[in-house]
């Protein structure tokens, strides 16, 4: 989702949407997910300029066609979407006392998408649209919030009303890639 009206989220649908996303499993029912909602419009520019300084760089691994085509494609909504919400795993969470974690720390992560995937689900449900911006580098939005510099950063949500609706991906309707068969992705041992 990268095509946002700009009407508000009524505060309390969004803090009703959060917390369905906080009911997200967890590795030892730690829930090690941080979120901040990007308020200011200052950070809120920071965060865009991050973003094109990103964008720019990656068009720079494409060629010819590819190259083209990727400049036309809309790769964030982070002008027009009317909640900004960077989402962060805290490592060493206190809840949890480490359950579940000591041969795969990874699950703190693992578990933080799972909320966001919660969070999203909840939010299609309620005709809330959601994209995920991922060319951004995560230091430097980590430098921005000022959060604490252990904080793993996740995700940078957008998040509002779309202006349209889809079934099908928009990278797919701009010819980047169509979706293929599960069956290409489904083993069997």
């Amino acid at each position: 989702m990268r095509r946002f009206r700009t009407d508000p989220i009524d505060p309390d649908k969004l803090k009703h949407l959060l917390e369905l996303a906080d009911l997200a499993p967890s590795v030892g029912n730690s829930q090690p997910w941080r979120i901040v909602t990007v308020q200011s419009a200052e950070k809120r520019a920071s965060v865009v300029a991050s973003f094109e300084a990103e964008n720019a760089y990656a068009a720079s691994a494409y060629e010819d066609e590819k190259a083209a085509l990727y400049r036309q494609l809309k790769l964030a909504g982070l002008k027009e979407a009317p909640v900004h919400l960077a989402v962060f795993s805290e490592p060493n969470p206190g809840q949890g006392h480490g359950l579940g974690r000591a041969t795969m720390p990874e699950t703190l992560a693992y578990s933080t998408v799972s909320m966001i995937h919660t969070f999203w689900l909840a939010a299609r449900t309620e005709g809330v649209g959601v994209g995920w911006v991922s060319i951004l580098d995560p230091e430097k939005i980590g430098e921005i919030l000022k959060v604490d510099p252990n904080w793993h950063f996740v995700a940078y949500l957008c998040v509002g009303y779309p202006e349209e609706e889809h079934i099908a991906p928009e990278l797919e309707r701009a010819r980047w890639q169509s979706r293929s068969p599960l069956d290409e992705r489904l083993f069997r041992r």
